[in-house]
């Protein structure tokens, strides 16, 4: 894209109160602002899920009018655009050069994750585009960042960071749909709900896995240890990029 086409370039609806872009009505209301109605979004989603969130909802909590709000901000849409945002403010640690790539997207996958849980609702969130909102590209920078000296071209680091953030993304969500699920308690249960139900003769593919203990948390891991995770999945993750990496070098 060239220069004149950036600097041309409108930025889209409901992200111009992010980027600072011009020509939104004049906020004027005493005691409302974006910032205070968001926050009041946020709150919502963290204790009630995305589907308490509402204009009626935020507006109650905050002790105005639903037709005040739209003083403010001009949708529902654009709301949940500023929580994710306000949510994702990226850690200083990840402004640190890692010691190497892999360690550097192991670190800023522990950091995604971090936010994933403390913000279940987030998975919940329509897609409707690219991440755009200024700590959404944030972190897409520090993961780029983390590839700087592997030697793949842009878009393969591109490919490579979609690619984790994505396998983020779908393991949150899976850890947040199943809930108390997930828990030490009815892991076991499911668990012994397969070893009657997998025969040996029907099932003996099954049958090995369940014996061998592959659909129970390990017997010495802390109760709070007894959760669905991401490593095992980001491991052959990274470790298929480190072929393309060492392919690309030879």
């Amino acid at each position: 894209m060239s220069e004149r086409s950036t600097m041309n370039a409108k930025v889209p609806t409901g992200l111009d109160l992010l980027w600072g872009d011009d020509g939104f009505p004049t906020r004027t209301r005493p005691g409302l602002s974006p910032a205070r109605i968001v926050a009041a979004a946020v709150e919502l989603a963290d204790e009630r899920g995305l589907d308490a969130v509402s204009m009626a909802r935020i507006a109650e909590r905050l002790g105005f009018t639903t037709m005040s709000l739209y003083r403010h901000v001009r949708s529902k849409e654009e709301i949940l655009l500023l929580m994710l945002d306000a949510v994702a403010a990226v850690p200083a640690e990840l402004d640190e050069p890692p010691a190497d790539w892999r360690l550097g997207l192991e670190r800023w996958c522990r950091a995604q994750w971090t936010m994933l849980r403390a913000h279940a609702w987030i998975v919940d969130v329509p897609i409707s585009g690219p991440p755009v909102t200024p700590n959404q590209l944030t972190w897409t920078d520090r993961a780029l960042a983390a590839l700087e000296d592997t030697g793949l071209a842009e878009s393969e680091k591109a490919g490579v960071v979609l690619l984790v953030a994505t396998y983020m993304h779908n393991s949150a969500r899976l850890s947040a749909g199943l809930g108390d699920a997930a828990s030490g308690e009815s892991v076991a249960a499911h668990s012994g709900l397969l070893g009657r139900l997998a025969d040996a003769e029907r099932f003996p593919a099954l049958r090995r896995a369940v014996d061998a203990g592959a659909y129970d948390y390990p017997a010495d891991a802390a109760e709070e240890d007894r959760q669905l995770g991401y490593e095992f999945g980001l491991d052959r993750i990274l470790d298929g990029v480190a072929a393309l990496i060492s392919q690309q070098a030879g």
